[in-house]
C-alpha cells in the first residue's frame, strides 16, 4: 500500500503520538529538575510547563488509542484538543526563552517571595544548602540586607574561607535560567509538531478502513 493510505496514516499517527508521550515525560522531568532547586518552583511559567507535560502525555494516550482503533469520537477530540495544546504550549515556550536572569531578579515581587521563604528556612538547611552550592547567604540586597549579613557571618561553606563567595541566590538563578532554556527550546521545537498531529488526524479520520468493508478492494 502506498504511503499515504490508511495503514500508512496509521502507522505515522501511532508513532507521532509515541513521541508526545516522550517529549510530555521530558517536559515534566526538565521541570521537576529545575523546580528541585527551590527557586524555580515559585516561578509560575514551570507550573505551566508541568501541566502541558502532564496534559500532552494524556492526550497522546487517547490519539494511540483512537489510532489504534479508528475511534471517529476520539480522532475527533484529539485532534481539536492537540490544537489548542499546541497554542499554549508555543507561548509558555516562548515565555520561557524570553525570562532571563536578569528578569527574574529584578522582578520585586519575586525576590520578596523568594526572601520570605528563605527565613523560613532552618539554619541547618541553609547551612547544608551552602555547603551544597558553595555559596553564602541568599541575595544581597537592600531588601533584607540584616538577614544576609547574619547569614553570610554563619556561612560554612568551602568558599568563605577563600574570601571569594557568590551568593546562593545568584547561583539557583543561573540553573534556573538554564532549566527555562532547556524547557523552552524543547516545547518550542515540538510543539510545531503537533500541527502535523493535527494534519494526520483530520486525514486518517476521513480515510475509510479497508477492513471494515471488503468491497473497498476491488
Amino acid at each position: 500500500m502506498v504511503c499515504g493510505g490508511f495503514t500508512c496514516s496509521k502507522n505515522a499517527l501511532c508513532s507521532l503520538n509515541v513521541v508526545y508521550m516522550m517529549v510530555g515525560l521530558l517536559l515534566i522531568g526538565v521541570a521537576a529538575w529545575g523546580k528541585g532547586f527551590g527557586i524555580v518552583s515559585s516561578i509560575h511559567i514551570i507550573g505551566g510547563v508541568i501541566a502541558v507535560g502532564v496534559f500532552l502525555l494524556l492526550i497522546a494516550i487517547v490519539g494511540l488509542i483512537g489510532a489504534l482503533n479508528h475511534h471517529q469520537v476520539l480522532l475527533f477530540f484529539y485532534m481539536v484538543i492537540l490544537f489548542f495544546v499546541f497554542l499554549f504550549q508555543f507561548g509558555m515556550s516562548c515565555s520561557c526563552l524570553a525570562m532571563n536572569r536578569e528578569q527574574q531578579a529584578s522582578d520585586f515581587t519575586f525576590e520578596k517571595l523568594l526572601n520570605s521563604t528563605w527565613r523560613m528556612t532552618s539554619d541547618v538547611t541553609k547551612e547544608n544548602l551552602e555547603k551544597q552550592l558553595n555559596c553564602c547567604g541568599l541575595l544581597n540586597t537592600t531588601l533584607d540586607q540584616a538577614q544576609f549579613d547574619s547569614d553570610f557571618q554563619r556561612c560554612k561553606a568551602p568558599c568563605k574561607a577563600r574570601g571569594q563567595c557568590y551568593t546562593c541566590g545568584n547561583i539557583m538563578l543561573e540553573h534556573s535560567a538554564e532549566a527555562l532554556k532547556i524547557l523552552g527550546g524543547v516545547g518550542l521545537f515540538f510543539s510545531f509538531t503537533e500541527i502535523l498531529g493535527v494534519w494526520l488526524a483530520v486525514r486518517y479520520r476521513n480515510q475509510k478502513d479497508p477492513r471494515a468493508n471488503p468491497s473497498a478492494f476491488l
